[in-house]
């Protein structure tokens, strides 16, 4: 018990000082598996078909074999160096939660995580590409669409790079961490796991009716929902009106026990919705007939 304390420690400190940091790993997976189940049987085959040719990405240490091993790829290439820096930004687009939102905000020749979300779908529904784009375009899309239901990954607060820079206590867990790390895996990893725990588990807490609904609203709609999960749960919660401190100061939180049974709901739901709507992006680049993809004609059956 107490080693496994201390690596939840070394893991806070080694993911949540990054201002790129994404979903953990548990996050990540869970919408990955929550779209695979949800996608239509055409979409499923065109998934794997992709996945089985994987090794074009010529990234043995990140395979991309299944839909999960795809959802944490973007994350895991980072450990690449050079070769894949160029997509550091495209996780995350914070828009400050003392401003009014702007969907265009803090995306400088687009290098955020809207415009890469759309590029990825359209990379992936484009069958003239070379495969290679096309599986690496899963993956993105899978892993960023993760990204943008974290709330503190599309929302800020004065500059604290997605709640990178607001000091925050989290149970037993002292001024360890940070409101990102909180946001980005232990209460997320804890939302996840609460009976009824698992990718089963939260779409079971939805009727078919619900779930349609959590599905649809455009890719602005749903960053806007994060950023108002953040504006008005995330923040609030952990350390109160943020937007009334002073320029330049540092705000700091704490979230004891029923605060994050408080926030349990809400991190199932961001994760729930994460999965639906990444299962119809799918859809609609490799089963639907969406007006802004571009849909190639399909390859022969037995193709590949």
């Amino acid at each position: 018990m107490i080693r496994r304390f201390l690596l939840i420690l070394l893991g806070i400190s080694a993911i949540g000082a990054s201002p790129a940091a994404a979903f953990w790993e548990y996050g990540h997976q869970t919408v990955a598996t929550i779209a695979f189940s949800q996608v239509q049987p055409r979409t499923r085959a065109s998934i794997l078909w992709l996945l089985k040719r994987q090794s074009v990405l010529e990234t043995p240490t990140c395979p991309a074999k299944t839909i999960e091993e795809a959802a944490v790829w973007p994350d895991c290439v980072k450990t690449l160096g050079d070769r894949f820096s160029y997509s550091s930004s495209w996780h995350y687009q914070d828009f400050d939660v003392c401003k009014p939102f702007d969907f265009k905000a803090n995306c400088k020749d687009g290098n955020c995580a809207s415009v890469q979300v759309m590029r990825a779908q359209r990379m992936l529904a484009d069958r003239k590409l070379p495969t290679r784009d096309r599986v690496m375009a899963l993956a993105f899309l899978v892993h960023f669409v993760g990204d943008i239901h974290q709330p503190l990954h599309a929302a800020e607060a004065h500059d604290d790079a997605g709640g990178n820079g607001t000091r925050a206590s989290y149970g037993v867990i002292g001024g360890r961490t940070n409101l990102h790390a909180i946001w980005d895996g232990l209460l997320a990893d804890r939302a996840i796991s609460t009976p009824p725990g698992g990718p089963a588990g939260l779409l079971s807490g939805a009727t078919p009716a619900e779930r349609k609904a959590m599905a649809q609203g455009s890719l602005e709609d749903w960053m806007r929902e994060s950023w108002g999960v953040a504006k008005d749960s995330v923040y609030p919660t952990a350390a109160g009106n943020v937007c009334a401190l002073p320029a330049g100061t540092k705000a700091s939180g704490k979230l004891d026990e029923a605060k994050i049974q408080a926030l349990i709901p809400v991190m199932r739901k961001q994760v729930l919705e994460g999965g639906l709507r990444l299962a119809r992006m799918l859809d609609e680049a490799l089963d639907g007939d969406h007006p802004e993809v571009a849909h190639p004609p399909r390859p022969p059956r037995n193709a590949g």
